[in-house]
């Protein structure tokens, strides 16, 4: 590696993390955040079995998974416009990953839910609770322990798909290299930064991800 390419990834290697920090990772948690609750209302709904409710839940998730992220990114940003409905670049990236990553949890959180035990939710109702009184103190927290570990994976996974905001002018990490590659034609050695980037960020919610399965691990096995 020559020296001018040494100096160059010096120079930008905090040009690219800062808007990882200040645009990519919130990116990243707020659409993550609203998924989680789409997905949870979503899964509660086809727990139900409520006919109506059921069948447009499942068909927001047939929608929004059988179509790509980028053309869902092109639709609110270029196609809404064309209807007289302007969303700025950043709003619309959040609202696009959430409604996305939150039909793909909602599939993971309704599995999750069926895997607690049926006599649970019928020991609630003879005690006298409600639907959501039993949802959110016996079912729910039973649910995420299970699914702690695939949302987790989601989670992650959407970091590096935050590359995409790119197209619609979020300027996070892949949108600053982009600039700066532009600019130097140093593709190869800016790109592979970037990755190395992504790779960081990405290990360290592998470890957090560690932490919280053995702390929910070790809070399971107190309580047997």
């Amino acid at each position: 590696m020559s020296e001018d390419i040494l100096k160059l990834l010096l120079e930008s290697f905090f040009k690219i993390l800062i808007p990882g920090l200040t645009v990519t990772i919130p990116l990243t948690l707020i659409a993550f955040f609203l998924a989680m609750i789409i997905a949870v209302f979503t899964a509660m709904i086809q727990y139900a079995k409520v006919p109506v409710l059921r069948q447009a839940a499942r068909f927001y998730i047939w929608v929004i998974r059988g179509t790509p992220l980028l053309v869902q990114l092109y639709v609110v940003f270029f196609g809404l416009p064309s209807i007289g409905i302007k969303v700025e670049a950043f709003p619309a990236a959040v609202a696009v990953f959430a409604v996305n990553e939150g039909a793909y949890c909602a599939e993971t959180m309704r599995a999750a839910i069926e895997s607690v035990p049926a006599g649970q939710l019928e020991a609630g109702y003879c005690v006298g609770m409600n639907y959501a009184q039993i949802m959110m103190r016996i079912v729910l927290p039973q649910a995420f322990r299970t699914a702690f570990p695939p949302l987790f994976n989601s989670l992650i996974g959407m970091v590096k798909d935050t590359s995409l905001a790119a197209n619609i002018t979020v300027a996070e990490m892949f949108f600053a290299t982009q600039r700066i590659a532009g600019r130097t034609y140093q593709f190869m050695a800016l790109y592979l930064e970037l990755a190395l980037i992504y790779l960081i960020f990405s290990t360290v919610l592998t470890r957090v991800q560690a932490y919280g399965e053995k702390r929910l691990n070790s809070y399971g096995g107190s309580r047997n």
